[in-house]
């Protein structure tokens, strides 16, 4: 009887484990949001178009292209880039569950030494696609 209980709860530990593993589209969300951060911060232009779609846009008129443009020209004129999000959210359209969305409160930072030289501070709003299991950034929209 002591074997057969032990068994069961191993089923159960084994069971509570795949679960665990299942994807959550919202961690993977989250998890594409930090690689944005992260690609921009470590200057990675080619991770960085990774993960913007082929029908980007930015504030209804600038597209794929310009965002590559402007993030080389970003990484060239800085020695270091930093992101900082303040009260930044993610979640999952409900009723488009290919389609989620980032709002953040976001300070850019371009400087060659330890002080910055440029600072923007910026209200922005992100559309992602989820594209082949990946989500990439659809659409950026900013104030």
């Amino acid at each position: 009887m002591l074997l057969w209980k032990l068994a069961v709860a191993l089923m159960a530990v084994a069971l509570m484990l795949v679960g665990c593993g299942r994807d959550d589209p919202e961690a993977a969300l989250q998890a594409a949001v930090e690689s944005l951060q992260e690609s921009i911060e470590s200057k990675d232009t080619s991770r960085l178009m990774d993960l913007v779609h082929h029908e980007f846009s930015a504030n209804q008129e600038a597209d794929r292209d310009w965002a590559r443009r402007t993030a080389t020209l970003m990484f060239l004129r800085h020695r270091k880039v930093n992101v900082i999000a303040l009260n930044s959210r993610s979640w999952i359209d409900p009723t488009y569950p290919d389609k989620g969305y980032s709002e953040a409160q976001i300070a850019l930072t371009g400087a060659e030494g330890w002080l910055p030289q440029r600072l923007g501070h910026y209200d922005v709003r992100l559309e992602w696609w989820l594209t082949d299991g990946e989500w990439q950034l659809a659409r950026l929209n900013w104030e």
